[in-house]
């Protein structure tokens, strides 16, 4: 990576937080609040996602965000790249028609859904959220793509938890991390 991009990584990377045994014990959650509050970090996060889209992929119709921090990253790199944004939400937040599907989580079950007519067939599309785990739902992100006809390009996220090995659950799709834990 060049100097500037390990620069902007590494002011990245200082402005996550570890919290202990939150939201339960033997959990390690990383915040990205600090991310947020920062324009510089937050300018070097979406500068980098903006360089690797524009290095790997040709065509991007639009950037799809999970519910909720995709939200906070996925409109800026969108308008960036002079692209729409897509949201997932959680089952029962989006109003008219929608596609949903299920997925597992670590403790439990939920759905994601999308608006029926937010993703044409053939469109092709980039996830993108706050961190990676054990990749449900970024999975069903995927999986929603693949209802509406869309050509997944890849997921993007902040960080990935590398131990949970999220990335293999969404195989054959990459995945761009900019900080691994």
């Amino acid at each position: 990576m060049a100097a500037g991009s390990e620069s902007r990584l590494q002011l990245i990377h200082r402005h996550i937080r570890a919290f202990p045994d939150f939201p339960n014990t033997g959990i390690l959650f990383r915040d990205i609040c600090p991310i947020l509050k920062d324009p510089a970090a937050l300018t070097a996060v979406i500068d980098l996602f903006e360089e690797h889209v524009r290095k790997n992929y040709k065509q991007v119709d639009l950037i799809v965000g999970l519910d909720a921090r995709g939200f906070l990253f996925g409109p800026l790199l969108a308008q960036r790249l002079c692209v729409g944004f897509v949201l997932v939400r959680k089952k029962g937040k989006l109003p008219g028609a929608t596609v949903s599907v299920a997925y597992n989580l670590e403790y439990g079950k939920a759905e994601a859904e999308i608006q029926e007519d937010a993703v044409a067939p053939g469109q092709k599309v980039l996830i993108i959220d706050d961190l990676l785990a054990t990749g449900g739902t970024l999975y069903a992100a995927c999986e929603l793509m693949k209802k509406q006809q869309a050509e997944v390009l890849g997921c993007m996220v902040v960080i990935e938890l590398k131990e949970l090995n999220g990335f293999e659950r969404l195989k054959p799709h990459s995945v761009f991390s900019l900080v691994k834990y």
